[in-house]
């Protein structure tokens, strides 16, 4: 109604420390996709790729027990669920027509023949699939019945980020809902300044939601330049509240507990510092400890319940925090030995303000501030981080390998210390010229021709007496003129800049053979 400008401060109730509910996007229903994904049934191999890619959390995978399907709408149509454990169940790909932005990434992905999704006209398809959305969402959620660790059973989980603001097709997103469909029910997230705060979290529009149990991320927002070290103090804070809980819990199996709940608490003690069996291990406590509310210690053991589970702590940005502005905090944060966790949406220029160049932009591309090309070489990160020695660093691409980015985002965030994750990210600023629809293919276009590169450095192979640095991009099989050419902020150079494009392509392209034959050569010593 566009009167909230005459609400007061105190209309907030619940506001007063800064805090926003979360899940508030899912009350937008903006409606503006010119085409909408239809689901052929008959076609799909049920391999969740389309909801894998999804940049805003528009189309979903949804199982359905007997019960929920006696209810179901006429139109609601499923198909008997495929994969081990999920032979009681339908499983439906449905569409929230209203939230979907019509980038179209799903249906590039489709791997089956014919195309399971096709793009069709949206006023149709809003009015078809809108009511099957709402019948959809009052599924029960299934999270024991899958498992997260594949691409398809992530896609099972319901993501904690939706609906978010950001442009059709970004490359950002995809990456942090994922996120919280592996982590999002424990996790904490520190937020550079940027893109991610704007379609994050845009007040009062939160994209960060919770589920059926009322848990999901915690999320805020710092300052451009102090975000790792912001991301380090909650996770410093959370520790200390943390060994609190636990002197008490080791104080309270030294005396007589009622029945189960010695067992429980030791429990949790072997199983705190592992992220996914401390969550099982403290609903045990939870429930036990209910039932024993009036033992002045467990009753504080209780106060402190919300620390049971061990979070995920971490701290989420783009290139311009990561490689520029934030850097000096990113160092000491990989420095300090802790366990976090820091997210590198890498777009190679400052994108929430317009494209400028960052630390991260290749030579020869044109932004804003770099007209003519920039003139030097892109900064390497992932190889910086590697000298320490004692951090997980890796670099990855959706759509080049959606399992080696699945695989090496569950590896880093198991890794008891720092790492780092630069994460590919395509965005409007660099003009693909397929435009953003096929921003994920681009990604697999960008290591096929040598232009970004796959690999993970594990510290714990040293202690196998393994090599901990593997390399996982393969020679480049595409030219790497013809990625440079295929986006506006490079072939714009070439129609303006002949000569020096010329130059500047044959720079960036010698500085990607030689980040390779570095990477080689790290994987082979």
């Amino acid at each position: 109604a566009q009167q909230g400008d005459t609400l007061p401060v105190s209309a907030f109730q619940g506001m007063e420390d800064g805090a926003f509910p979360p899940g508030t996007t899912a009350f937008e229903k903006r409606g503006i996709a010119p085409t909408l994904p239809q689901w052929q049934i008959e076609k799909c191999i049920q391999c969740g790729r389309c909801s894998y890619v999804c940049p805003h959390a528009t189309i979903r995978l949804f199982l359905l027990d007997e019960e929920e399907m006696d209810r179901a709408p006429a139109g609601f149509h499923t198909k008997k669920a495929m994969g081990r454990g999920l032979e009681p169940y339908q499983i439906r790909v449905q569409l929230s027509p209203m939230d979907c932005t019509g980038c179209g990434n799903c249906a590039d992905v489709c791997p089956a023949k014919g195309k399971a999704l096709i793009m069709m006209p949206a006023l149709p398809e809003m009015d078809a699939q809108s009511g099957n959305w709402e019948f959809a969402m009052t599924l029960a959620e299934k999270p024991d019945k899958v498992e997260r660790n594949t691409v398809k059973g992530s896609q099972l989980v319901r993501p904690l980020m939706e609906f978010n603001g950001a442009c059709p097709g970004c490359g950002e997103t995809p990456y942090i809902r994922l996120l919280t469909q592996l982590f999002g029910e424990r996790m904490m997230i520190a937020n550079a300044t940027g893109c991610s705060s704007i379609w994050g979290a845009s007040a009062p529009s939160m994209a960060y939601t919770v589920n059926t149990e009322g848990r999901g991320p915690a999320w805020a927002s710092s300052l451009f330049e102090d975000n790792a070290e912001y991301g380090l103090g909650m996770l410093l804070g959370y520790q200390q509240v943390r060994g609190r809980l636990a002197e008490l819990v080791r104080k309270a199996v030294e005396q007589p507990l009622p029945a189960g709940l010695n067992a429980a608490f030791q429990h949790w003690l072997s199983a705190m510092d592992d992220g996914p069996a401390s969550l099982a291990a403290a609903a045990g406590v939870k429930k036990l400890l209910a039932q024993n509310a009036k033992d002045p210690l467990l009753a504080e053991i209780a106060s402190l319940k919300d620390y049971l589970e061990k979070r995920s702590v971490w701290m989420i940005g783009g290139d311009g925090w990561a490689y520029d502005i934030g850097y000096g905090g990113v160092d000491h944060v990989l420095a300090s030995g802790e366990d976090v966790n820091l997210f590198v949406m890498d777009t190679e220029v400052y994108s929430n303000t317009g494209g400028q160049a960052s630390k991260s932009t290749p030579a020869g591309a044109v932004a804003k501030f770099a007209f003519q090309g920039k003139p030097t070489r892109k900064k390497d990160l992932g190889r910086m981080a590697v000298t320490y020695g004692g951090v997980y660093v890796a670099q990855i691409a959706m759509g080049a390998d959606m399992n080696h980015t699945l695989k090496t985002i569950l590896e880093a965030e198991s890794y008891p210390g720092p790492s780092l994750i630069i994460a590919y990210a395509p965005c409007i600023s660099h003009g693909i010229k397929t435009g953003m629809a096929g921003s994920v293919h681009e990604e697999k276009k960008a290591v096929d021709a040598g232009y970004w590169h796959l690999f993970r450095y594990d510290p714990r192979l040293k202690e196998e007496g393994k090599n901990p640095f593997r390399l996982d991009s393969k020679e480049p099989s595409q030219p790497y003129r013809g990625f440079l050419t295929g986006e506006i902020r490079y072939s714009q150079l070439q129609n303006t800049f002949p000569d020096s494009a010329e130059s500047l392509f044959a720079q960036s392209e010698q500085q990607a053979k030689e980040r390779f034959e570095a990477y080689k050569k790290l994987s082979q010593d």
